[in-house]
């Protein structure tokens, strides 16, 4: 994986992070902050790749090869804040992760994140 498929990956994987308050609401917060110190280096050429980055938001499997494109001309390849900050995202991500439970024959079973 290269940097800005690193970076392209990390944005996707904090698009579809759950609340604020939650396990998964931690990752959407990295994900903004990572996000905006994107948009920041996006800023300074066409309006056209920030555009790119906040359709992403809304719709990662569209916009995720347009966002890599937009990306390799960049330099987010050789920004270290950038790069650390996706790195510690995709960990996060990672590491907060689902379980699959199977209660079918269960009585008085109560099932709940953490968060609530």
């Amino acid at each position: 994986m290269t940097e800005v498929e690193l970076v392209a990956a990390a944005l996707a994987a904090g698009a579809s992070a759950g609340p604020a308050g939650t396990a998964r609401g931690a990752v959407h917060d990295l994900c903004t902050a990572l996000r905006e110190v994107v948009r920041r280096r996006l800023a300074g050429g066409s309006g056209y790749c920030v555009r790119v980055l906040d359709a992403h938001e809304a719709d990662p499997e569209v916009w995720q090869s347009r966002l890599v494109e937009v990306l390799k001309g960049s330099g987010v390849e050789d920004d270290e804040e950038i790069l650390a900050a996706a790195r510690v995202l995709l960990g996060a991500e990672r590491r907060v992760g689902w379980i699959a439970v199977d209660a079918r024959d269960a009585d008085g079973v109560h099932f709940a994140d953490g968060g609530a």
